[in-house]
């Protein structure tokens, strides 16, 4: 996946597309005041002040942040289940029925990507008393568990598993449109097009700033972004720790007057810079 900070605009389209399409439980706000939060992807933003004293110049720069997929995962050698594991395809995958809730790759992912289950927010039918009120310790409303009922359950896509409580959760790249994909190519006895198969967020991307594809196909077009038109932008998420990702990001460019590596006072070019020259040239002595 390639994702183009140039023309990302931080609109949310693709969480709210993710969430859709994976079944991913809405919490509430007070579980979010908890860090409960439930997000596959999320956008990160990141602010930057042309100088230390000025912040009516502020600039912004959005990151959609989803599980890097990486090579070299470190979430998967902490698992003592296997339950996170690397397929053949290059996806980090998540075997929810063996999950055992240690938590110990959420700590281990230096991008904080994976969810944990806190309480039964889908319903699994594991749980009779899911309809019942939960009322938190510290007072807060009653959360009603009503996702077993057959007109709530509507919502959910039955080609995503409903993940129970106590398991840890994450982007899979919407695997289930990749075999779908790969079932619809099989059954034509032709090989998979790149670009038929598109992931919830890079499909509700209104400017397009997502492209998802198979790297070994060279004719494909995160091969070209990666390798041929954006070399000199594309970048990884903390690249220094060797973790690998299969995510790339393409830099910003902004188009502005500010100089970059010159001193304030030399860019100032006032009259103020002038006189300081001045003062310089009048305190060296004449026989140097």
């Amino acid at each position: 996946m390639s994702i183009d900070l140039n023309t990302c605009t931080g609109c949310a389209a693709c969480v709210v597309a993710c969430t859709a399409e994976n079944n991913v439980p809405v919490v509430g706000k007070k579980q979010v005041a908890k860090y409960h939060e439930m997000h596959w992807l999320r956008i990160d933003r990141y602010y930057a002040a042309n100088r230390k004293d000025q912040f009516d110049d502020v600039n912004v720069l959005f990151q959609p942040m989803l599980c890097q997929h990486c090579d070299n995962a470190p979430c998967e050698n902490v698992c003592p289940v296997a339950a996170t594991n690397h397929s053949s395809e290059g996806l980090n995958q998540m075997t929810y029925n063996r999950c055992i809730g240690t938590r110990y790759c959420a700590n281990n992912c230096p991008f904080k990507v994976r969810r944990f289950n806190w309480l039964d927010f889908t319903g699994a039918d594991s749980f009779p008393d899911n309809q019942q009120p939960l009322i938190d310790e510290g007072g807060m409303d009653a959360i009603v568990m009503d996702m077993n009922d057959d007109l709530t359950r509507m919502v959910l896509n039955p080609d995503v598993t409903v993940r129970s409580r106590g398991v840890i959760e994450k982007c899979s790249f919407c695997v289930q449109r990749l075999q779908e994909g790969k079932l619809k190519a099989k059954k034509a006895s032709r090989p998979l097009i790149d670009g038929e198969v598109k992931t919830a967020c890079m499909q509700a991307c209104p400017t397009d700033a997502i492209v998802f594809g198979n790297y070994n196909d060279k004719e494909s077009r995160i091969y070209k972004i990666r390798k041929e038109e954006q070399t000199k932008r594309t970048f990884y998420a903390l690249e220094a720790i060797h973790v690998l990702p299969n995510v790339n990001y393409l830099a910003k460019v902004r188009n502005t007057d500010r100089h970059v590596g010159v001193k304030e006072e030399e860019h100032d070019g006032g009259e103020a810079h002038e006189a300081k020259k001045e003062e310089k040239k009048e305190a060296v002595p004449s026989g140097h």
